[in-house]
This record gives C-alpha cells, structure tokens and sequence, in this order.
C-alpha cells in the first residue's frame, strides 16, 4: 500500500534579511521546509533533482571535510527526505525545519575547524546569517507565526486538553470534596457548618468555581459550564465533577481539593488564607478576585 502523503495546511514565508525562506506546517503538525530552497538558501548549486544520493545536499554533508560534523541520525534524515502536498496540490520533499539549524551548526563548526574547501567558504557565511537570525528553539515560532498556524495551534491543544479532561459520558455522582474542605472553608468565612445539612450560602458555589474549577487547565470550567448549564429553574442539574474522566480529570481535581484544604487548615483567617492561595496558585499579574456577586448558585460535591 502506497503511504499516504501528508498535505500543507499553513504556508508562509521566513524573511532574514535578503534570505526569504517559504515554510509549511503539514496536516500532522510538522513544520517543514522544501528541500530545494534549503539547498538555495544555503548557497548550494542546487545538482540533481529529487531525492536520495543524487541530492546536492546529500552530497554536501557526505564529503570528507563536513562529514565527521553530522550525526548518523541528521546524515540518515537528509538521505531520506519526506514527501509532503502543498496548499496548491503540487508535491515537493521537505526536511522539518530544525534540521536547517542542524546543517548550519555542523558547517559553522567544520569552518572553525578548518575543513571546508576554499569553494565552500561561502556556506558557511550564509550559515552564520541564517543562525544569527534564529535559534534553533525559535525557528518553531518563526514557523507558526509566517504560516498563521500560531492561531490554531492554541486551539488545537486545547482540544487535547479537553478530550483528555472531560468524559464523553456523563459519570454516576460521587462525592468528590470532602466535608473537610467544607468545614475549613465555612471556619475561614465565619459561617456556621453542619455536616448534616445540605443548606450552604449561595457563595460557596462561586467560591469553589474560583478557588478549585478555574485551577484546572485553562477552558476546563468553560466547557464544564457549557456541559452543565443552567436550568430553567436557575440551577444546574448535574456536578460539574460528573463530567470529568475518572483517569484524569478527577484525580487532578481531588489532588488539587486536597492542597486547598491543607492551605485552608494553615490559614488563620480568610485574609491569610488568600495570600497563602495566590502565593501557591499564581494567577499572573492580576490575582483572582474572591468577589460575592452570585447569580446561580453551583453545585459542588
């Protein structure tokens, strides 16, 4: 069976300085670029078409003055370039896009060694523009921002995210928090706590979406919200931990209800406890505000 070729589905361009550099991101996120303008960008004479031992490129890191510089895995990654369809249907081989951060180390470290011919000096000073112009952790960005991919890829990780929190199917109820977390957090407020009634301030719903839900990755109490709206009544008809994957996101949601509690239990008031939770669960430059304006009350255990 024929393997299928993966297509482009971002396409752009990597200006540094006079060096424009087309780049692609493939349908299977690598982000890729065409052999050809690597070898042009380089400042190779481009040789034989296609790929395998005719490529110039191949060639090049086969000799005896650049060879000992790369690695058994870059040498094996250059003979056997992928194909990929561009945006247009046309295709093209492609090498991902670290690997022209790897060619250029290894020919700037042959040049300081002195190994490359007198007609071979020029790669290496297009080898130093191109390093000067990213490094090798960057040129991932470069790649996303030219193509546009940087706006998906948010998206697409948290989809990951999602799928990997939130169940398909919705749970059996289970008691998630503890009456602990219920006792501590009502002596904090100066509530008065029965662990027999079910009667709680309209608060505490908001309180526990601030200081447990919204701790979950980010999206995580969006897509609970939009799983678990509210009634017609003004409630919800579910826990919103009903919706969380046993593997995953209910041991993350109980690890993370246990260390609250533990905060809670260390703090002497409530004004304590918040500077104990922000120093423990940053939330950037702007701290959560643990503010009273309800309007549907959250149900929670």
């Amino acid at each position: 069976m024929r393997k299928k070729v993966p297509k482009a589905t971002h396409s752009g361009t990597i200006e540094i300085g006079d060096m424009k550099i087309p780049c692609h991101v493939l349908e299977d996120g690598r982000r890729v670029l065409v052999q050809r303008k690597m070898v042009k960008v380089l400042g190779m004479a481009r040789g034989s078409a296609g790929k395998g031992g005719g490529d110039r490129l191949s060639h090049f890191i086969s000799g005896k003055g650049i060879s000992p510089f790369v690695n058994n895995e870059l040498h094996e990654v250059i003979k056997e370039p992928a194909l990929f369809k561009t945006a247009k249907g046309s295709t093209a081989y492609c090498y991902e896009a670290a690997v022209l951060a790897d060619i250029c180390d290894a020919v700037l470290e042959a040049n300081k060694e002195g190994k490359l011919q007198k007609q071979q000096e020029h790669i290496a000073e297009q080898c130093e523009i191109l390093m000067r112009g990213f490094a090798r952790i960057g040129i991932i960005a470069l790649v996303d921002e030219a193509t546009g991919y940087q706006y998906d890829r948010d998206r697409k990780a948290l989809e990951i995210i999602l799928e990997t929190y939130i169940a398909k199917e919705l749970l059996p109820w289970a008691k998630r928090f503890p009456d602990e977390f219920y006792r501590q957090l009502f002596r904090l407020r100066g509530w008065q706590y029965s662990p027999l009634s079910v009667k709680r301030p309209k608060f505490v719903g908001k309180l526990t979406n601030q200081l447990i839900y919204q701790k979950l990755p980010p999206g995580i109490l969006e897509e609970l919200r939009e799983k678990n709206p509210v009634t017609r009544r003004g409630y919800r008809q579910h826990r919103h931990h009903q919706f969380l994957t046993e593997d995953i996101g209910n041991p993350h949601l109980e690890r993370h209800i246990a260390s609250v509690t533990t905060l809670m239990r260390a703090a002497a008031n409530w004004r304590n406890f918040e500077r104990l939770f922000h120093r423990a669960f940053p939330s950037g430059p702007q701290q959560t505000e643990f503010n009273f304006v309800e309007e549907v009350e959250e149900k929670s255990t």
